[in-house]
């Protein structure tokens, strides 16, 4: 049995529920092919290669030759790691969702969306100085510290900089909705990432 699956996030929408709207993030786990297992023989692990069929090629049949020149089929290559017998996994398969049920709790990580060069209060959620009685902080940092008049910062000081592409996790979120056909999955509230990023949907327990 997998211990997560690998899927892209599509985009928030809301469904209905016991007469109440739940927001939900839609994930689509859809053309993941095995194309590796390995064995703690040959590996020292138990795990699954998975790969992402591109969008051109989802109306062919699978094929062996396709192992061969991955880069040229598949768009995203990822491991699950298999926490019980591999037996019945074959190349070639495609990722199912059965082991997931709906209610249940799950882990999601990802990559959080990139938001370029940020000031303080952006970053680190400063409220900054008084609207009014003269303030002229504005959105400045402000002072740094008592090191300061020995030209050192202290480490692990906030400050402006790059913001997001940082790897994080959402936990403890309702698997709201299964639609095993189309190997989409709903769930409760926000996940990391933008629109079309991957995501790690974990199981728990």
């Amino acid at each position: 049995m997998v211990t997560g699956l690998w899927g892209k996030k599509i985009g928030m929408t809301q469904v209905f529920k016991n007469d109440k709207v739940v927001p939900v993030t839609v994930i689509d786990t859809g053309n993941w092919f095995i194309t590796q297992i390995k064995t703690e023989e040959n590996d020292g692990y138990k795990a699954i290669q998975v790969a992402c069929l591109k969008s051109k090629f989802e109306n062919e049949k699978f094929s062996e030759s396709w192992l061969k020149n991955l880069k040229k089929y598949f768009s995203d290559i990822k491991e699950i790691k298999v926490n019980e017998s591999i037996e019945s996994f074959k190349i070639g398969d495609l990722v199912d969702l059965s082991s997931f049920e709906s209610g249940k709790l799950v882990n999601v990580y990802g990559i959080t969306k990139g938001c370029g060069f940020a000031g303080a209060m952006k970053r680190h959620g400063f409220k900054g100085g008084a609207g009014s009685h003269g303030d002229k902080t504005g959105r400045r940092t402000g002072s740094l510290s008592f090191m300061r008049a020995e030209g050192r910062v202290i480490k692990g000081k906030r400050l402006p900089g790059h913001m997001g592409v940082e790897r994080a996790a959402m936990r403890n979120l309702e698997l709201v909705e299964i639609d095993k056909n189309s190997k989409i999955m709903l769930i409760k509230g926000s996940v990391p990432g933008k629109f079309g990023s991957l995501v790690f949907v974990k199981k728990l327990g």
